[in-house]
């Protein structure tokens, strides 16, 4: 692939071109946070049809089936903590733009009284 300069960079090289800058502090959008929390709320409250039906289905040993359903009573109350929960900022270390500080130029230039 030919570049400004007429250079040829190869197919499978190493890609020459800098990390890409974050020029923005924006969030996920409103829409991408409820989203991902009603997906938390649904997995959660999906672990809690298996802990019923193993508790149903282990009646006979009562400790057991005793031991289900404590794990399935509070499933629900955690999922609407979580989902109702704010994501957590990222701390994560971003490529952030930083411009080179630049002299002025320094030549003399012709000046025009008028």
């Amino acid at each position: 692939m030919e570049h400004g300069g007429g250079a040829v960079n190869a197919p499978h090289g190493p890609d020459p071109r800098p990390e890409p800058v974050l020029i923005t502090e924006a969030e996920p959008s409103l829409d991408d946070q409820l989203a991902a929390r009603k997906r938390k709320y649904v997995i959660m409250m999906v672990c809690r049809i298996p802990c019923l039906v193993l508790a149903g289905l282990t009646y006979h040993t009562w400790w057991l089936a005793i031991l289900f359903l404590v794990i399935s009573i509070p499933l629900p109350w955690i999922a609407v903590l979580i989902a109702n929960d704010r994501p957590p900022r990222k701390s994560e270390k971003v490529n952030r733009y930083a411009r080179d500080a630049r002299q002025i130029e320094g030549r003399k230039h012709r000046v025009i009284d008028g």
